[in-house]
Protein backbone atom coordinates (compact mmCIF):
# COMPACT_ATOMS: atom_id res chain seq x y z
CA UNK A 1 0.00 0.00 0.00
CA UNK A 2 1.32 3.43 -0.95
CA UNK A 3 2.39 5.66 1.94
CA UNK A 4 1.45 9.31 2.29
CA UNK A 5 4.97 10.19 1.16
CA UNK A 6 4.60 7.95 -1.91
CA UNK A 7 1.32 9.63 -2.81
CA UNK A 8 2.77 13.12 -2.32
CA UNK A 9 5.69 12.37 -4.61
CA UNK A 10 3.40 10.83 -7.21
CA UNK A 11 1.00 13.76 -7.14
CA UNK A 12 3.85 16.24 -7.53
CA UNK A 13 5.20 14.31 -10.53
CA UNK A 14 1.88 14.54 -12.39
CA UNK A 15 2.16 18.32 -12.95
CA UNK A 16 3.72 18.54 -16.40
CA UNK A 17 3.19 21.59 -18.64
CA UNK A 18 1.62 20.46 -21.89
CA UNK A 19 0.57 17.12 -20.40
CA UNK A 20 -1.59 18.22 -17.50
CA UNK A 21 -2.98 16.12 -14.70
CA UNK A 22 -6.77 16.11 -15.10
CA UNK A 23 -8.78 16.43 -11.90
CA UNK A 24 -12.57 15.91 -12.05
CA UNK A 25 -13.34 17.33 -8.60
CA UNK A 26 -15.23 15.29 -6.00
CA UNK A 27 -17.15 16.34 -2.90
CA UNK A 28 -17.82 13.17 -0.91
CA UNK A 29 -16.65 9.58 -0.64
CA UNK A 30 -19.02 8.29 -3.32
CA UNK A 31 -18.14 10.93 -5.91
CA UNK A 32 -14.44 10.39 -5.16
CA UNK A 33 -14.79 6.65 -5.73
CA UNK A 34 -16.65 7.30 -9.00
CA UNK A 35 -13.96 9.72 -10.18
CA UNK A 36 -11.14 7.31 -9.34
CA UNK A 37 -13.00 4.40 -10.94
CA UNK A 38 -13.31 6.49 -14.10
CA UNK A 39 -9.51 6.44 -14.42
CA UNK A 40 -8.38 9.62 -12.69
CA UNK A 41 -4.79 9.46 -11.46
CA UNK A 42 -5.66 11.75 -8.56
CA UNK A 43 -8.74 13.27 -6.93
CA UNK A 44 -9.22 16.89 -5.96
CA UNK A 45 -12.00 18.14 -3.76
CA UNK A 46 -14.20 21.13 -4.48
CA UNK A 47 -14.72 23.26 -1.38
CA UNK A 48 -18.06 24.41 -2.74
CA UNK A 49 -19.28 20.87 -3.31
CA UNK A 50 -18.10 19.72 0.11
CA UNK A 51 -19.82 22.66 1.80
CA UNK A 52 -23.06 22.15 -0.15
CA UNK A 53 -23.13 18.44 0.64
CA UNK A 54 -22.93 19.30 4.35
CA UNK A 55 -25.67 21.93 4.20
CA UNK A 56 -23.47 25.02 4.10
CA UNK A 57 -22.81 27.72 1.54
CA UNK A 58 -19.40 28.10 -0.07
CA UNK A 59 -17.06 30.89 0.96
CA UNK A 60 -15.73 30.22 4.46
CA UNK A 61 -19.02 29.02 5.94
CA UNK A 62 -17.79 25.48 6.65
CA UNK A 63 -15.80 24.83 9.81
CA UNK A 64 -12.35 23.27 9.77
CA UNK A 65 -13.39 20.17 11.69
CA UNK A 66 -16.27 19.41 9.32
CA UNK A 67 -14.05 19.98 6.28
CA UNK A 68 -11.30 17.71 7.58
CA UNK A 69 -13.78 14.98 8.54
CA UNK A 70 -15.20 15.05 5.01
CA UNK A 71 -11.67 14.95 3.59
CA UNK A 72 -10.79 11.90 5.68
CA UNK A 73 -13.81 10.06 4.30
CA UNK A 74 -12.73 10.92 0.76
CA UNK A 75 -9.11 9.80 1.19
CA UNK A 76 -10.32 6.55 2.76
CA UNK A 77 -12.48 5.84 -0.29
CA UNK A 78 -9.70 5.96 -2.91
CA UNK A 79 -6.12 4.79 -3.33
CA UNK A 80 -5.03 7.62 -5.60
CA UNK A 81 -3.55 10.88 -4.25
CA UNK A 82 -6.05 13.43 -2.99
CA UNK A 83 -5.70 17.21 -3.03
CA UNK A 84 -7.93 19.28 -0.75
CA UNK A 85 -9.48 22.64 -1.52
CA UNK A 86 -9.15 24.37 1.85
CA UNK A 87 -10.60 27.74 0.80
CA UNK A 88 -8.71 30.44 2.77
CA UNK A 89 -7.18 27.86 5.06
CA UNK A 90 -10.13 27.72 7.47
CA UNK A 91 -8.15 30.13 9.61
CA UNK A 92 -7.75 33.83 10.39
CA UNK A 93 -3.96 33.84 10.56
CA UNK A 94 -0.88 31.95 9.32
CA UNK A 95 -0.68 29.84 12.50
CA UNK A 96 -4.22 28.70 11.86
CA UNK A 97 -3.38 27.83 8.26
CA UNK A 98 -0.50 25.70 9.52
CA UNK A 99 -2.88 23.93 11.90
CA UNK A 100 -5.27 23.24 9.01
CA UNK A 101 -2.45 21.81 6.91
CA UNK A 102 -1.45 19.48 9.72
CA UNK A 103 -5.06 18.33 9.77
CA UNK A 104 -5.05 17.85 5.99
CA UNK A 105 -2.01 15.59 6.23
CA UNK A 106 -3.53 13.66 9.12
CA UNK A 107 -6.65 13.15 6.96
CA UNK A 108 -4.50 11.59 4.24
CA UNK A 109 -4.35 14.28 1.54
CA UNK A 110 -1.16 15.35 -0.22
CA UNK A 111 -2.11 18.66 -1.80
CA UNK A 112 -4.03 21.82 -0.97
CA UNK A 113 -5.59 24.71 -2.84
CA UNK A 114 -5.24 27.94 -0.88
CA UNK A 115 -7.07 30.98 -2.24
CA UNK A 116 -5.82 34.54 -1.80
CA UNK A 117 -9.15 36.43 -2.16
CA UNK A 118 -6.96 39.30 -3.36
CA UNK A 119 -5.64 39.93 0.15
CA UNK A 120 -2.36 41.89 0.25
CA UNK A 121 0.43 39.87 -1.30
CA UNK A 122 2.62 39.98 1.81
CA UNK A 123 -0.21 38.65 3.98
CA UNK A 124 -0.98 35.80 1.61
CA UNK A 125 2.71 34.97 1.29
CA UNK A 126 2.85 34.50 5.06
CA UNK A 127 -0.09 32.12 4.91
CA UNK A 128 1.52 30.11 2.11
CA UNK A 129 4.80 30.00 4.01
CA UNK A 130 2.93 28.69 7.06
CA UNK A 131 1.37 25.92 4.96
CA UNK A 132 4.75 25.04 3.50
CA UNK A 133 6.39 25.03 6.90
CA UNK A 134 3.79 22.74 8.44
CA UNK A 135 4.18 20.24 5.60
CA UNK A 136 7.97 20.37 5.73
CA UNK A 137 7.91 19.73 9.47
CA UNK A 138 5.85 16.62 8.77
CA UNK A 139 8.31 15.50 6.09
CA UNK A 140 5.66 15.44 3.36
CA UNK A 141 6.16 17.36 0.08
CA UNK A 142 2.60 18.68 0.10
CA UNK A 143 1.68 20.32 -3.22
CA UNK A 144 0.61 23.85 -2.31
CA UNK A 145 -1.51 25.21 -5.14
CA UNK A 146 -1.89 28.98 -4.73
CA UNK A 147 -5.19 30.21 -6.11
CA UNK A 148 -4.81 33.72 -7.48
CA UNK A 149 -8.18 35.44 -7.49
CA UNK A 150 -7.53 38.08 -10.13
CA UNK A 151 -10.74 36.88 -11.79
CA UNK A 152 -12.40 39.11 -9.18
CA UNK A 153 -10.83 42.25 -10.62
CA UNK A 154 -13.10 44.53 -12.69
CA UNK A 155 -12.93 43.86 -16.43
CA UNK A 156 -10.29 46.01 -17.99
CA UNK A 157 -6.71 46.06 -19.22
CA UNK A 158 -5.57 42.46 -19.74
CA UNK A 159 -1.95 43.54 -19.53
CA UNK A 160 -2.55 44.90 -16.02
CA UNK A 161 -4.42 41.68 -15.14
CA UNK A 162 -1.48 39.56 -16.29
CA UNK A 163 1.03 41.72 -14.42
CA UNK A 164 -0.92 41.42 -11.17
CA UNK A 165 -1.32 37.67 -11.61
CA UNK A 166 2.38 37.19 -12.25
CA UNK A 167 3.39 39.48 -9.39
CA UNK A 168 1.41 37.29 -7.06
CA UNK A 169 2.70 34.09 -8.66
CA UNK A 170 6.33 35.06 -8.12
CA UNK A 171 5.71 36.15 -4.52
CA UNK A 172 3.87 32.96 -3.72
CA UNK A 173 6.64 30.87 -5.30
CA UNK A 174 9.15 32.53 -2.99
CA UNK A 175 6.87 31.75 -0.06
CA UNK A 176 6.82 28.04 -0.94
CA UNK A 177 3.93 27.49 -3.34
CA UNK A 178 4.28 24.71 -5.90
CA UNK A 179 1.70 25.83 -8.46
CA UNK A 180 -0.77 28.58 -9.24
CA UNK A 181 -4.47 28.25 -9.96
CA UNK A 182 -6.09 30.95 -12.08
CA UNK A 183 -9.87 30.94 -12.54
CA UNK A 184 -11.98 32.15 -15.44
CA UNK A 185 -12.71 31.04 -18.99
CA UNK A 186 -9.22 31.90 -20.20
CA UNK A 187 -8.35 32.01 -23.88
CA UNK A 188 -5.40 30.07 -25.27
CA UNK A 189 -3.22 33.16 -25.60
CA UNK A 190 -3.68 34.07 -21.94
CA UNK A 191 -2.86 30.54 -20.79
CA UNK A 192 0.24 30.54 -23.00
CA UNK A 193 1.38 33.84 -21.54
CA UNK A 194 0.83 32.59 -18.00
CA UNK A 195 2.63 29.31 -18.63
CA UNK A 196 5.56 31.05 -20.29
CA UNK A 197 5.99 33.78 -17.68
CA UNK A 198 5.08 31.94 -14.48
CA UNK A 199 7.81 30.31 -12.45
CA UNK A 200 5.27 27.71 -11.27
CA UNK A 201 3.06 25.13 -13.03
CA UNK A 202 -0.26 26.63 -14.07
CA UNK A 203 -3.63 25.14 -13.08
CA UNK A 204 -6.74 26.27 -14.96
CA UNK A 205 -10.38 25.26 -14.79
CA UNK A 206 -12.44 23.44 -17.38
CA UNK A 207 -16.20 23.49 -17.69
CA UNK A 208 -19.03 24.84 -19.84
CA UNK A 209 -17.72 27.65 -22.04
CA UNK A 210 -14.02 26.99 -21.51
CA UNK A 211 -11.35 25.61 -23.77
CA UNK A 212 -11.08 21.82 -23.89
CA UNK A 213 -8.42 19.89 -22.02
CA UNK A 214 -6.47 19.33 -25.22
CA UNK A 215 -6.51 23.06 -26.01
CA UNK A 216 -5.44 23.95 -22.48
CA UNK A 217 -2.67 21.35 -22.66
CA UNK A 218 -1.44 22.79 -25.95
CA UNK A 219 -1.34 26.22 -24.31
CA UNK A 220 0.93 24.88 -21.57
CA UNK A 221 -1.33 24.10 -18.61
CA UNK A 222 0.13 21.62 -16.12
CA UNK A 223 -3.11 20.90 -14.31
CA UNK A 224 -6.76 21.08 -15.37
CA UNK A 225 -9.53 20.80 -12.80
CA UNK A 226 -13.31 20.96 -12.93
CA UNK A 227 -13.79 23.02 -9.78
CA UNK A 228 -17.39 22.94 -8.61
CA UNK A 229 -18.83 22.33 -12.08
CA UNK A 230 -19.46 18.58 -11.66
CA UNK A 231 -21.16 19.14 -8.30
CA UNK A 232 -23.23 21.93 -9.88
CA UNK A 233 -24.29 19.57 -12.65
CA UNK A 234 -25.24 16.86 -10.14
CA UNK A 235 -27.38 19.22 -8.09
CA UNK A 236 -28.81 20.67 -11.29
CA UNK A 237 -29.94 17.19 -12.28
CA UNK A 238 -31.51 16.72 -8.85
CA UNK A 239 -33.45 19.93 -9.31
CA UNK A 240 -34.62 19.12 -12.83
CA UNK A 241 -35.64 15.60 -11.88
CA UNK A 242 -37.56 16.80 -8.83
CA UNK A 243 -39.41 19.49 -10.79
CA UNK A 244 -40.27 17.07 -13.57
CA UNK A 245 -41.60 14.50 -11.12
CA UNK A 246 -43.63 17.11 -9.22
CA UNK A 247 -45.05 18.93 -12.24
CA UNK A 248 -45.30 16.27 -14.95
CA UNK A 249 -45.21 13.02 -13.01
CA UNK A 250 -42.45 11.63 -15.22
CA UNK A 251 -38.77 10.90 -14.66
CA UNK A 252 -37.07 11.26 -18.05
CA UNK A 253 -34.41 13.55 -16.54
CA UNK A 254 -33.04 10.50 -14.76
CA UNK A 255 -32.12 8.67 -17.97
CA UNK A 256 -28.43 7.84 -18.07
CA UNK A 257 -27.95 7.77 -14.31
CA UNK A 258 -25.50 5.51 -12.53
CA UNK A 259 -27.20 2.12 -12.17
CA UNK A 260 -28.01 1.26 -8.55
CA UNK A 261 -26.29 -2.13 -8.65
CA UNK A 262 -23.14 -0.76 -10.22
CA UNK A 263 -22.82 2.18 -7.84
CA UNK A 264 -23.58 0.04 -4.83
CA UNK A 265 -21.00 -2.54 -5.89
CA UNK A 266 -18.43 0.20 -6.38
CA UNK A 267 -18.94 1.45 -2.82
CA UNK A 268 -18.98 -2.07 -1.37
CA UNK A 269 -15.67 -2.96 -2.99
CA UNK A 270 -12.40 -2.60 -1.14
CA UNK A 271 -10.40 0.50 -1.96
CA UNK A 272 -8.73 -0.37 -5.30
CA UNK A 273 -5.02 -0.16 -5.90
CA UNK A 274 -3.77 3.09 -7.35
CA UNK A 275 -3.29 2.97 -11.15
CA UNK A 276 0.15 3.14 -12.65
CA UNK A 277 1.18 6.52 -14.01
CA UNK A 278 1.44 6.88 -17.78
Amino acid sequence: MATLLDKARLFRSLHTPGRPVILPNAWDAASARVVADSGALAVATTSAGVAWSLGHGDGDHLGRDQALAALARITAAVAVPVSADIERGYAADPAGVAETVRGVLAAGAVGVNLEDTLRPVAEQSERIAAARGAADEAGIPLFVNARIDTHRLPPGDRTAWLEETLTRAHAYAEAGADGIFVLGALDAGTVKNLAAASCLPVNVAVGPGTLSVSELAEAGAARVSAGSSIAEAAYGLAGRAARELLTQGTATALDGGFAYAALNALLLADTPDAPDTP
